[in-house]
C-alpha cells in the first residue's frame, strides 16, 4: 500500500473528500517526519515506534578495490515493530 492507496481508503471509509483525506495523511506523516528530525521520534501504540539512530563513523573498505575509506557519522530513521503488529503477522 502506498500513500495514494491510503488516501483512497481514508476517503472511502471516513466518507470524506479527497482533499481532506490528503490533508490528514500529509499531516500524519509530516508529524512523524518532524519527530524524527527533532530527535523525539514517534510512537503509535500497538503498531510500532519510529526513532532516529545515531551511528558513529568508522573506517570501511571498498569491496571492489579493497581501498580503505572513511565512513562519516550519520543519523538514520529506525522502525521498531509493536507487540500487537508482531502478533498479528505471525
Amino acid at each position: 500500500m502506498n500513500k495514494s492507496d491510503l488516501i483512497k481508503v481514508f476517503e472511502k471509509d471516513a466518507n470524506i473528500s479527497n482533499e481532506q483525506a490528503t490533508s490528514i495523511i500529509t499531516i500524519f506523516f509530516g508529524s512523524i517526519f518532524d519527530g524524527l528530525v527533532s530527535g523525539d521520534g514517534a510512537e503509535i501504540r500497538g503498531f510500532g515506534s519510529f526513532a532516529s539512530k545515531k551511528y558513529e563513523g568508522y573506517t570501511g573498505r571498498n569491496p571492489k578495490t579493497g581501498e580503505k575509506i572513511e565512513i562519516l557519522p550519520k543519523k538514520l530513521p529506525f522502525f521498531k515493530v509493536g507487540k500487537d503488529l508482531k502478533d498479528r503477522t505471525k
